[in-house]
């Protein structure tokens, strides 16, 4: 890889970042904690209201059945509403309730706060990098996207163009 950027280096800032930033907004927090399949599937019902079960396993890249038992559980936490599909009634289609709404909304907010604080605290030069930052970032997540939409997995095996150092 060219460049000094480390995948592995970004990889861990970037998990250590979203464990930190959860860490804190869970301090305090009155209601019983969703898993993070459970918020994914609702941010994603969210973005795509009456979305199937079978397209929200797609999206997610998790097997139906795994979907199904995350609906079944967000609908007994009144969370989600099912449907029968008018066109299909062996589908159903899905939508967040109006608490998972405030919820989600709730959540955002205080992560935006939390967040905003901190880049506050930041140098300008070091705020300026993150803004700088943020095209190649969304270009990163929107490759990795194309590549699951496709079904391209995690090759086998990753050739690695010879180094001539012996290693």
């Amino acid at each position: 890889m060219s460049g000094a950027t480390e995948p592995s280096e970004l990889e861990n800032v970037l998990a250590g970042l979203n464990r930190l930033i959860r860490r804190r907004l869970r301090a305090g927090l009155q209601l019983p904690r969703l898993r993070g399949a459970e918020v994914e599937l609702l941010r994603l019902v969210r973005a795509h209201p009456g979305l199937r079960v079978s397209e929200a396993a797609k999206e997610l890249g998790l097997a139906g059945n795994s979907v199904s038992t995350l609906v079944k559980g967000l609908v007994e936490l009144g969370m989600l509403e099912r449907s029968a599909d008018p066109s299909d009634g062996r589908a159903t289609l899905l939508r967040i309730t109006p608490e998972a709404e405030k919820r989600l909304q709730e959540w955002q907010d205080r992560r935006s706060v939390l967040v905003c604080a901190h880049i506050e605290r930041l140098a300008p030069a070091d705020r300026a990098a993150l803004d700088a930052a943020l095209p190649a970032l969304r270009a990163l997540s929107a490759s990795l996207h194309e590549e699951a939409e496709n079904g391209a997995g995690v090759p086998d095996r990753v050739e690695f163009p010879e180094s001539g150092d012996g290693i």
